[in-house]
């Protein structure tokens, strides 16, 4: 999730430099005044071919998750008609969420390979720069909290058209949270291995929006065309030019304080992100990954 530095090859996953007192937006300690590096983790010390080796790793993992998530989504209706909506979903969770936990694995365990192309993990700005655009990120995010229970398939999972809060500001705020978080974590990371991750994430979402468009059209017809013309993907912009008003009642919903909730646990979570990122590299399909 972070120039004197700059065309540095860094041999593998490593932990940054390590700053008193101050904690940093990726479980990891940061400051004013930097002091020595610690050793490697040999459990995180893993021979590569090559420098790249994990970055072009990672590129694959996030198009076999693209295919697995969006190719999933899109067969829904097919597979709903066969199975029906819950054993639909059930199954494509069941996909979904083993591959997120691979790729969320192997990132946390390389985020620092390649080349360091910055670090300002020293600079004051930096964590509460990356805290509150993480935080922002995933207001982007919060539609669907909307039906928890649909999640697990408690309740019959629905196709829906949302037409007010979030998508007022933009028509895919998962797209636009996933860009912010890039963008935060990118700045805090600084190396190669992150900028493919973050190439590949934005690419994955910037197919989803053409594939979730498509798939509405296609299920709700003009109902979705009306919608298209009053709202937009980049954000702010159908407000700008007059196409939608934004309501302030609509973003004062109980999903919010879910938000924020979540928002505290991942801070107090990121502690464990060193934890996290041994135990992946000691498993056996990190090694078999390289």
């Amino acid at each position: 999730m972070c120039s004197s530095d700059l065309g540095r090859l860094i041999p593998g996953p490593r932990q940054p430099v390590e700053h008193p007192r101050l904690v940093s937006p990726c479980g990891q300690p940061g400051s004013m005044a930097p002091t020595s590096t610690p050793p490697m983790n040999p459990a995180l010390a893993q021979t590569s071919p090559s420098p790249h080796h994990s970055s072009l790793v990672m590129l694959a993992l996030l198009l076999a998750f693209a295919v697995l998530h969006s190719g999933g989504a899109s067969l829904r209706a097919w597979g709903a008609e066969r199975i029906g909506e819950r054993a639909w979903r059930l199954l494509f969770a069941a996909v979904s969420i083993p591959a997120a936990v691979v790729v969320i694995g192997y990132f946390l365990a390389h985020r620092y390979d390649g080349i360091r192309l910055w670090n300002l993990q020293d600079q004051p700005w930096i964590v509460p720069l990356v805290w509150i655009g993480t935080a922002v990120s995933f207001l982007f995010l919060y539609p669907a909290t909307y039906n928890l229970l649909e999640i697990p398939a408690l309740l019959k999972p629905q196709v829906r058209l949302y037409a007010s809060g979030i998508i007022r500001v933009s028509r895919h705020p998962q797209a636009v949270g996933q860009i912010l978080w890039c963008a935060t974590h990118l700045l805090w990371i600084g190396t190669s291995f992150t900028l493919c991750a973050c190439l590949g994430l934005i690419g994955h979402h910037l197919f989803a929006v053409w594939n979730g468009d498509r798939r509405l059209a296609n299920r709700f017809g003009d109902s979705f065309t009306d919608l298209k013309a009053s709202t937009s993907v980049i954000p702010f912009r159908a407000v700008l030019d007059g196409r939608q008003t934004l309501v302030a009642s609509e973003f004062l919903r109980p999903a919010q304080l879910g938000i924020a909730i979540a928002v505290a646990v991942f801070w107090w979570a990121h502690r464990f992100i060193g934890l996290g990122a041994t135990a992946f590299a000691r498993s056996g399909l990190a090694h078999w990954l390289g």
